[in-house]
């Protein structure tokens, strides 16, 4: 059989005055041989190499550059054309309620031949000349399908003549300032024969 191998005790001080024993610090007492420690693999001991650095690749970075810069020009350029291109939008749609309100006048006019009437018109006809002459324009929604990008539904009435889903009335003319929405009609929608 094997002997086991003890570790040898702390020596124990004799009693102290007090009536306790004190033990001897554990540097002085004899260690038993400790096992060696199994070696950790060599990869994690040894420092890790550097990577070598790898140069950018300058040609490259320089054309994406240069192509990003070109497309901001770009894009800045068609911001600032329209800009100016709507530039007008406020001042036209500004002018849109007076027109409204001319061609209300000359719609409820009883006499077509008086001289105020006919003043009423020219000024009317101006105004009108003077907006085309900025590209814009109204559009006619009566009959047409109701496009939301365009018009603006307000209410929905039975219409013997105009089929459900079809605008029967114009409130407010629609206007196009350069193929874009000045202002959407304002309109009401046929919800077709009521039985």
């Amino acid at each position: 059989m094997e002997e086991e191998t003890k570790e040898p005790e702390a020596p124990v001080a004799p009693e102290a005055e007090n009536g306790s024993a004190e033990t001897v610090p554990a540097e002085e007492t004899p260690k038993a041989e400790e096992a060696p420690k199994t070696e950790e693999p060599a990869a994690a001991e040894a420092p890790k190499a550097e990577e070598p650095k790898v140069e950018p690749d300058w040609k490259d970075l320089y054309a994406r550059m240069k192509a990003d810069f070109d497309n901001y020009k770009k894009r800045a350029l068609r911001d600032r054309e329209d800009t100016y291109r709507y530039a007008e939008a406020d001042i036209l749609g500004d002018v849109l309620p007076a027109i409204d309100n001319l061609a209300l006048a000359l719609s409820k006019a009883e006499a077509k031949e008086d001289p105020f009437v006919k003043g009423v018109q020219l000024v009317y006809d101006s105004m009108l000349a003077a907006l085309k002459k900025h590209d814009a324009e109204p559009f006619d929604s009566v009959g047409e399908t109701l496009d939301p990008e365009r018009m603006e539904a307000i209410a929905t009435l039975p219409s013997e003549e105009i089929e459900e889903g079809k605008v029967s009335n114009e409130v407010k003319r629609g206007w196009m300032l350069k193929g874009k929405v000045l202002r959407p009609a304002q309109v009401v929608v046929s919800n077709g024969r009521q039985a």
